[in-house]
């Protein structure tokens, strides 16, 4: 396996120091340079063209994102790995929208970068275990917007009728099950259609099936009684 040629960013030279140690221990490893802010580690970046950059999020008052979109934009074969002291959700995401490999805790110590930097010579993505979490809630807090903006120009009753079509039941089932006239329920069945673009039952059952209908019923209905 080739020797992964690593560059540090951290405007903390005590912690570029501890990594160098640790890092330069491994034979397949090695620090060819450091960097103590985001304009010098573009520059040693473009310089050295390292495999690896260990960048810190936070560099005094510039921003380790920007100097990572940078990198990752001129220099498609460096890897980025961010280093940070706290696991926040805006942070994270924007290190990931800006071309991170990785992103790793500053609190879990010079092993869980060596490994970071392991997995990134193998092509690998890598998140620190306690902010894999937080990925997690928010693309569920994401997918779970998504599923009720499908549903927005639904009122409650239009939902509850289209959740009964999921479930093959006819507009006379459906009325008797919600006290409706059969007419009205046929009435909302054909609003249903106009508002989710659909042609028939079918497609119907499939789009609510699709964005979650019956999870979202179990929650407070945001539009409509």
């Amino acid at each position: 396996m080739q020797r992964q040629r690593i560059l540090l960013v951290d405007d903390h030279e005590v912690v570029r120091l501890g990594l160098k140690a640790i890092i330069n221990r491994h034979r397949l490893m090695e620090v060819v340079g450091e960097a103590a802010g985001a304009p010098e580690a573009v520059q040693k970046s473009l310089q050295l063209e390292p495999d690896i950059v260990i960048l810190d999020i936070r560099l005094g008052g510039t921003s380790g994102i920007d100097a990572c979109r940078e990198i990752t934009a001129q220099l498609p074969g460096t890897k980025v790995i961010m280093l940070t002291s706290y696991a926040e959700d805006e942070m994270l995401f924007a290190a990931i929208r800006a071309g991170a490999a990785g992103y790793v805790l500053k609190q879990g110590g010079g092993q869980d970068v060596v490994r970071a930097i392991e997995m990134a010579g193998e092509g690998k993505a890598l998140l620190d275990p306690s902010v894999t979490a937080h990925v997690l809630a928010a693309v569920r807090r994401a997918a779970d917007a998504q599923d009720a903006t499908a549903f927005a120009d639904l009122s409650g009753q239009e939902r509850r009728v289209l959740s009964l079509i999921t479930c093959g039941e006819t507009n006379r089932e459906i009325a008797q099950q919600l006290h409706l006239g059969e007419g009205t329920v046929r009435n909302y069945v054909s609003s249903i259609f106009v508002k989710l673009g659909v042609a028939n039952r079918a497609e119907a059952a499939v789009f609510a099936t699709k964005h979650h209908l019956n999870d979202l019923l179990e929650q407070p209905l945001a539009v409509g009684g």
